[in-house]
């Protein structure tokens, strides 16, 4: 048992290593074993992300204090060795990775996962690099994990063929392809002035850093952030995300969701480490701020323009990154739990809209869509309801297409924070930390300007949401009866469902964000865990970003 819970930091990366590895020796008539293996790997990702979830709660701080688990591969001690480091934010990324990630595979095995080659493998790989993003404590093997991850949904994003979506993948491969090389290039510039990439070592050398080195630094930090702006989504880099998002085969999209939050992580992490010691740009609370700010404005004038439901998702997903950066860099420790309770809500309604679009999509006759915009625009009267007599008051709807109006209502409170589901919990929460009073001291005029951008993304998300559900599903056109499958409607069903209960049963979810705000707030605690020897000369406390 001892054992066991001291190897817990590394299984969710070895898990999908392995099962990727088994995958690709299965061959595709076993179609039992084909299902199982994934099934089971990602159940025993759930768990264990979940006892991480307990024991960075300090379930057990005998064996982990403060709740930081550090993992030395090949007994190397910090900063020579490659460790995982294992906390609060750590946890909550990897759990909420993995049960987005069951819901999606059970999705696919409908009928995605062998409309290509090598499905679950891809799936797997993806799965370790995004749980070894999350994990690693150094920059050089973040940008292997990413990698990883990156390399797998070159093929995941292809997946199922087609000519809109091989034209958005390539394109996805080539900008992302340019984005590891800025990586790369701005690593080397942190490890040329630095002489170190463990992030807990940078950090500690940070504030001793001066003159050509420091200068050194800060241009390193800049590309660095690029590449992490890029691959969060953040304005103007995310030219390449609604094509891609939009394209993608529907439990893809539905993972992918989760994939943007790896740069805000990364963002998140290196700010709060970096913090104490001035971080530079964009490793601060006004360049991130402004940076969100750009993005959630963007997203949601976008959104008004977009007819094509999983495409109006896709600006889902670049409204929810802009806020979580603006969130964070406004800063403090009741603000960022906030904002990581608004990330976790965030992720389970896009991963469920992206599924549920592509079932909404098959009750629509073809170019069902273009012809109700046209016939909107040139204010064309349809001749379905001319010819109707005036007696006909209501029609039969199937329960399918109960289902799916149910589902897109719900994933339309969520994105865009109204009452009564965990967005609009996310957003007051965020909204009441912003505009928090002190005596004698008013709220800061970018927390008005958050307070304003929110409102105004939730307005704008309740128009273009109202009438792409109106379309859908009052709309003249044609349609067919949904045949729904459990394992379609079920992933669904579990992702509102935990949506729901993120509402219902918030108290423990606040209290444990709002301690990891606060453990994100005092990086001295991260450092010495993995670097013990050099706490003596941190800070006390982190300041603000």
């Amino acid at each position: 048992m001892n054992a066991l819970i001291l190897q817990l930091p590394i299984l969710p990366i070895i898990l999908p290593l392995l099962t990727g590895a088994l995958m690709l020796l299965v061959r595709d008539s076993w179609r039992r074993t084909r299902i199982v293996l994934p099934l089971l790997s990602l159940l025993l990702q759930v768990a264990s992300a979940l006892a991480l979830l307990a024991m960075a709660n300090g379930a057990l701080p005998a064996y982990w204090p403060h709740g930081i688990a550090v993992y030395e591969l090949g007994a190397w001690k910090a900063p020579f060795g490659i460790v995982l480091v294992a906390d609060r934010l750590s946890a909550v990324m990897l759990s909420l990775s993995a049960i987005l990630a069951l819901a999606s595979l059970v999705y696919s095995l409908a009928r995605w996962d062998h409309m290509g080659a090598h499905f679950h493998p891809l799936f797997q790989f993806l799965l370790m690099g995004l749980n070894g993003a999350f994990l690693t404590g150094d920059l050089f093997n973040l940008f292997v994990f990413f990698e990883v991850l990156l390399a797998a949904s070159y093929g995941l994003v292809l997946h199922g063929s087609g000519t809109s979506r091989v034209r958005a993948g390539l394109h996805y491969i080539a900008i992302n392809l340019a984005g590891s090389l800025v990586f790369l290039i701005g690593a080397a510039l942190i490890y040329g002035s630095a002489g170190t990439l463990n992030m807990a070592d940078l950090a500690a050398r940070l504030p001793s850093l001066a003159g050509g080195e420091r200068t050194l630094l800060n241009a390193g930090c800049a590309i660095l952030g690029v590449a992490f702006l890029l691959k969060a989504g953040a304005w103007p880099l995310n030219f390449w995300l609604t094509n891609a998002y939009g394209s993608a085969a529907a439990p893809v999209a539905a993972v992918f969701s989760i994939m943007t939050k790896v740069g805000v992580y990364a963002l998140l992490r290196l700010t709060m480490l970096f913090s104490a010691a001035g971080g530079p740009a964009p490793f601060n609370g006004p360049w991130l701020f402004w940076i969100g700010l750009a993005t959630l404005l963007f997203g949601s004038m976008a959104m008004l323009n977009e007819q094509k439901p999983q495409r109006l998702v896709s600006y889902c997903v670049i409204v929810s990154a802009g806020t979580l950066l603006a969130g964070f860099g406004i800063g403090g420790p009741t603000m960022t739990g906030a904002t990581l309770y608004y990330l976790v809500s965030s992720v389970l309604a896009t991963g469920a809209f992206f599924m549920l679009c592509e079932m909404i999509e098959r009750s629509q006759s073809y170019g069902a869509n273009v012809l109700a915009i046209t016939m909107e625009s040139f204010g064309v009267e349809d001749p379905v309801f001319s010819d109707r007599p005036d007696d006909v008051v209501g029609v039969i709807i199937p329960a399918a297409m109960a289902f799916l109006g149910f589902g897109f209502a719900c994933c339309a409170l969520l994105v865009t924070g109204m009452p009564p589901l965990s967005g609009f919990v996310a957003k007051f929460w965020m909204l009441s930390a912003a505009l928090e009073m002190t005596p004698g001291k008013a709220p800061p005029v970018l927390s008005w300007v958050l307070l304003v951008a929110v409102l105004g993304s939730g307005l704008a998300g309740i128009i273009a949401l109202a009438r792409m559900g109106s379309r859908l599903f009052w709309g003249t056109q044609e349609r067919s009866k949904p045949r729904l499958r459990v394992i379609e409607a079920g992933p669904v069903a579990l992702l509102l469902l935990l949506s729901v209960l993120l509402a219902l049963v918030a108290d423990p979810a606040v209290r444990y964000l709002q301690a990891t705000g606060e453990m994100l707030y005092a990086p001295q605690t991260y450092i010495h865990a993995v670097l013990p020897s050099a706490s003596a000369g941190m800070p006390g406390t982190g300041g603000a970003p």
